[in-house]
């Protein structure tokens, strides 16, 4: 099985060397914007890519307002701010996720309280969240979510659209209305992916999507958050140092971050996401021959849940048990062809191990089992 898997992928990739999990592409416009911005002397965060990318990522995702932020860590940070997230706050995720989206929490002094998954989407479960908050929480008299236990108040929920498999996120914003907490989606993987015909990253409070190098498209480094006209300001006066407007004076009103993205990151953006439906489209086109080439294998191929379009950042198999899964990891990776396991439990970080949680049955299951196949676009889909 192992061996026609590693047949098929050099097929696809055309090649029979190292075949890595997800290299970017450099076909358009890059070299050319880039190039611009070093003759216009404008490389760092003021310039007309940053205000351009800006524009366009609202446009492309229907987000009233995108602001351009050095990483998706730290969009996801000022979004949580944003939201209202304080020290000595918790905030429910899932621990079934890459370590920014908890070491987020941390940067603003609060915790992360882990539920568990959903299998089929692999991102937080409504279910699970409501089961805890109707175990462990309480709204106050203000209307505060706190726990009953120690009385911390909890403020947020912050899913993860994982591998670009969009959650159920029409039952997690009932939970959080009923519970009065405010959803921040981690969009980081899930750019060009659909929720019943909307964007990921558009339906809570906030949401912040990443450009690192492994991601559909990059800027190198970078990040954005999607926020309504008026989140949206505020974000854009946190990430530049809370600089008030002025032709010389200096003047900050406020503790402020040094997180705008430079103009030359901008730039490779704006190429990048001229090519972003042409990549999409090939990436889903992969992920349906990995389908058929899966059907019947024993391997079970991750497919977009029910009225959603991923974008199949990283295509992912779920594996009988955790030898299959450590078996078919030596196979491929001997072989010179990429494949990772899912991440680590974020519980299992010494960072995270004293953190509130429930069962994780879902989390745990998926952790044993769960392997990404190589994923970049296809040769045949490049100029």
């Amino acid at each position: 099985m192992f061996d026609n898997l590693v047949r098929f992928i050099r097929e696809q990739y055309r090649t029979e060397e190292f075949i890595p999990l997800h290299a970017p592409v450099f076909k358009g416009n890059e070299r050319r914007y880039v190039l611009d911005t070093i003759d216009s002397t404008f490389v760092s965060s003021v310039g007309a890519f940053v205000d351009q990318f800006e524009r366009e990522m609202a446009a492309y995702t229907g987000s009233p307002r995108a602001v351009a932020t050095v990483n998706g860590t730290a969009a996801l940070h000022v979004a949580l701010q944003l939201a209202g997230v304080r020290t000595g706050e918790l905030v429910v995720t899932q621990a079934l996720t890459f370590v920014a989206t908890c070491n987020a929490i941390a940067y603003c002094g609060a915790e992360p309280v882990f539920v568990d998954v959903d299998r089929h989407t692999m991102g937080l479960s409504p279910r699970a969240l409501d089961a805890w908050l109707q175990e462990n929480a309480r709204r106050d008299d203000d209307g505060l979510c706190r726990t009953r236990k120690d009385d911390k108040v909890v403020r947020a929920c912050l899913p993860m659209h994982t591998f670009g498999h969009p959650v159920d996120i029409d039952a997690l914003l009932e939970v959080c209305e009923r519970w009065n907490l405010a959803l921040v989606e981690d969009a980081a993987e899930s750019l060009g992916s659909l929720y019943k015909g909307r964007h990921t990253g558009t339906f809570g409070m906030l949401g912040t999507l990443s450009f690192n190098g492994n991601k559909i498209i990059t800027t190198g480094g970078g990040g954005m958050i999607l926020a309504d006209e008026a989140i949206g300001a505020r974000a854009k006066h946190l990430t530049t140092t809370a600089k008030k407007p002025h032709p010389y004076e200096f003047v900050h009103d406020e503790i402020g971050y040094n997180y705008r993205l430079p103009n030359l990151n901008a730039a490779l953006g704006c190429a990048q996401l001229e090519s972003l439906d042409g990549y999409v489209a090939a990436k889903r086109v992969l992920a349906g021959r990995y389908a058929d080439l899966l059907e019947g294998s024993g391997l079970l191929f991750v497919r977009e849940p029910e009225d959603c379009r991923s974008n199949y950042w990283l295509n992912a198999v779920i594996c009988d048990d955790g030898a299959q899964r450590d078996a078919l990891l030596k196979a491929t990776n001997d072989k010179g062809v990429m494949t990772r396991p899912i991440w680590a439990l974020m519980n299992r970080l010494p960072a995270y191990a004293g953190c509130r949680r429930d069962s994780l049955a879902n989390a745990e299951w998926l952790e044993a089992r769960v392997v990404n196949l190589p994923s970049s676009v296809l040769p045949e889909f490049l100029p």
